[in-house]
């Protein structure tokens, strides 16, 4: 018969092993994904530490932040011992985390690999269920003037009209034109629609000299550049 593992309350840890100390002590890099989470729940329930049930709703998420951030709050709230409260901070928490990646890519400003992409549009995208389509506008040194959401909801070349583009681009007089949507399902490899609508935009943005110079798919954590696989 399966032993009942024995309950200690984090005030019953010595001081060292509390996430709280713990962080004071040794930095907050000292901390695992569990601990920094029960920090931010602040207490566990009747039965269980705030680290003991942060480290199930992990399992839970397979050990993955990514995965994690997608949960909604009433989502959160089907953990015993998870509030609302608890819910709402470990969700505001993973949202901040997502737009300082984002705020640290704006500082960069200038755009010189397909990272600097991905880097950049990661907090823009986040956690979105569906898919959208953005252009990223930059000037002759490859600094960004803006970017822009040409669609949401779809992916099509309907959708993503390249007389939209490239009215938007001469508008913002954009020396080149970097392309990026999503993938919600997490893939990242391009569909026949991808790669058509790829084409025909490169083909026109020669025609207007101004290139395209990249288009980026994302998925959870991980990105597909056109030009780095020589597929533009």
């Amino acid at each position: 018969m399966e032993s009942v593992k024995e309950y200690f309350p984090i005030r019953q840890w010595a001081e060292g092993d509390r996430p709280r100390e713990k962080l004071l002590l040794k930095g907050r890099q000292s901390l695992s994904d569990a601990e920094l989470i029960a920090i931010l729940m602040g207490s566990g329930s009747r039965n269980e530490s705030a680290v003991d049930l942060a480290k199930r709703i992990l399992r839970e998420s397979n050990d993955n932040l990514v995965e994690l951030s997608k949960l909604s709050v009433k989502d959160l709230m089907k953990f015993k011992g998870v509030g609302e409260a608890k819910a709402i901070s470990i969700i505001a928490a993973l949202e901040l985390g997502k737009r300082r990646r984002g705020a640290e890519a704006l500082d960069r400003k200038k755009i010189s690999s397909s990272r600097d992409v991905f880097e950049y549009f990661s907090g823009i995208f986040g956690d979105l269920t569906y898919e959208a389509f953005y252009t990223l506008l930059l000037n002759r040194a490859n600094k960004v003037i803006r970017h822009i959401q040409i669609s949401e909801g779809g992916f099509s070349g309907t959708v993503a009209d390249p007389k939209k583009i490239f009215k938007i681009g001469l508008e913002n007089n954009a020396t080149s034109i970097i392309l990026c949507h999503n993938h919600p399902s997490g893939s990242v490899k391009p569909s026949d629609a991808d790669i058509k609508l790829t084409r025909k935009l490169k083909n026109a943005g020669e025609m207007l000299d101004m290139p395209i110079l990249d288009h980026l798919i994302l998925g959870d954590e991980k990105y597909y550049s056109f030009a780095d696989e020589g597929t533009l």
